[in-house]
């Protein structure tokens, strides 16, 4: 009966993550979408604690309310413009976790080994299985004593290989966290030898994989972890702070799969279908948003992508500042507005004022809409959250390729935050570090007013051209207190 129900709650848990995935492709379904995740979650969770194996029940429900307490105090106290950051520390945790299951699966095969050795030679099979049972092991113990031999040596290489995923993704994903808040400079840094000390990190992982395979030691394991933590630090510290956003999605695809090789080694099926979700959603998303900054998937999985590729190119002239009357005068002019948004509007949580812009501008009878860039902000779909959150309307909000062809017909272009995005030098520049990548072309438009704390480079310290052409004027100071200033002057 337990099994059964345990077994029929998987089911209806996997249905309902496999909903939720589907419901966030679209802002519509997206809400409804969460709560599929939630009650598959929490049907997962509960099917688990009553089923076979359960026990336990105090330290259950302390540790379960202890991380519930926990995360709702963390989602409170997030800003979302901290929502990367907080993705990259989850990711972390599930890597850190399944380092520890997988640590754990090898001390109960070592213990089990050990149970089984102290046997009496006289029993037979029927006898062994009855003197098993009087041995009160657990339910993964006695899971690994009903294993064949061949079946142990599968479930060492799905536990190596669950720590080493796991491993590789917690620091990274420390890392990746460390950049995201400013902790660690987003410049792409490699130790001297660059990718060979990954290559030599990962050969000897292999060779820790035999030793372990034909050994059953711990040492093998602990060696393979370590090399594993140096391979996720140095991958990550090898990528440049515009290509974020790929890692981020990056490392989800990585914890997706470290709980799927965790789930084969606990024999849980409902952690494998989750896992196997995780990581190929992860893992097809990242290869969208490389194609979207024409980058060389493979190259992203190695790390150590985004530099220079040699000297760039000299920018010649100045930025030319405007004030809030100059823009809302060319605002009143116009009759087609394009805006882009970047993560510098997040940061000055202005996509309120924003809202409120578009929604005076719509109502003079100005056709204003939304380019949003696949890797705008640092987290995949940052930018459209934030306009949901604001209200902006759906049918405004287009992608890159719907809007690129219409900024020749635009009469004014609202950059707020945003750099790499806008940035000409990826089609004009072949030594810069985004060379290639598909930009909104907005210097195309007849006018272009960029709002910026100042005339630094940004987040990933790449000069923009843009700032310097003769159609471009810089809208300087705080992005929500810049465009709520220009509400009072459009009437």
């Amino acid at each position: 009966m337990e099994l059964g129900f345990t077994t029929a709650a998987y089911v209806v848990a996997a249905v309902l993550f496999i909903l939720a995935l589907g419901g966030l492709s679209g802002q519509e379904s997206a809400k409804r979408a969460v709560w599929y995740g939630i009650a598959g979650m929490a049907l997962a969770v509960f099917a688990t604690l009553i089923g076979p194996g359960s026990g336990l029940w105090l330290l259950s429900v302390v540790l379960i309310a202890a991380g519930g307490i926990i995360g709702y105090y963390v989602a409170k106290r997030v800003q979302m413009t901290e929502m990367p950051q907080l993705v990259a520390a989850m990711h972390s945790l599930v890597g850190l976790a399944a380092v520890f299951v997988g640590f754990n699966a090898h001390f109960e095969m070592t213990f089990v080994a050990g149970v089984m050795a102290s046997a009496p030679t006289s029993l037979t099979a029927v006898g062994l299985e009855s003197w098993m049972g009087e041995q009160n092991l657990g339910s993964f113990a006695q899971l690994i004593a009903h294993k064949t031999q061949v079946e142990l040596n599968i479930l060492k290489v799905e536990l190596f290989l669950g720590v080493f995923i796991g491993a590789v993704t917690f620091t990274g994903s420390v890392i990746a966290y460390g950049k995201l808040a400013g902790k660690v400079s987003s410049a792409a840094n490699k130790l001297p030898g660059g990718h060979m000390l990954n290559a030599g990190a990962a050969a000897i992982s292999v060779i820790a994989l035999i030793w372990y395979f034909n050994s059953g030691a711990v040492l093998p394991l602990v060696i393979m972890t370590l090399m594993a933590f140096f391979i996720g630090y140095h991958l990550i510290m090898g990528i440049g702070g515009a290509d974020m956003p790929v890692v981020v999605s990056m490392l989800n695809s990585y914890s997706g799969w470290a709980a799927a090789a965790i789930g084969f080694s606990l024999g849980n099926d409902l952690l494998i279908v989750t896992g196997a979700l995780v990581g190929s959603s992860g893992a097809i998303l990242s290869y969208i948003m490389c194609k979207a900054m024409n980058r060389s998937f493979i190259s992203v999985i190695l790390g150590g992508f985004g530099g220079p590729a040699g000297e760039q190119m000299e920018i010649d002239g100045e930025q030319k500042p405007i004030d809030a009357d100059g823009v809302a005068a060319a605002l009143r002019e116009a009759d087609n507005i394009v805006i882009v948004p970047g993560y510098g509007m997040a940061v000055a949580q202005a996509q309120g004022a924003v809202s409120d812009l578009t929604t005076k501008l719509r109502s003079q009878g100005k056709n204003v809409r939304f380019a949003i860039h696949p890797v705008a902000g640092r987290l995949p779909g940052h930018m459209n959250v934030l306009l949901a959150e604001a209200k902006v309307p759906y049918d405004i909000v287009l992608e890159m390729d719907e809007v690129n062809d219409d900024f020749p017909d635009t009469d004014v272009v609202i950059v707020i935050g945003s750099n790499d995005i806008v940035n000409p030098a990826a089609q004009e520049d072949p030594n810069s570090p985004i060379a290639g990548m598909p930009v909104l072309e907005v210097w195309k438009a007849k006018q272009v007013f960029v709002s910026k704390r100042g005339q630094g480079t940004g987040y990933s310290g790449i000069e923009n051209p843009l700032f310097y052409k003769e159609n471009t004027q810089m809208f300087y100071g705080d992005a929500k207190e810049s465009v709520s200033s220009l509400l009072p002057l459009l009437g």
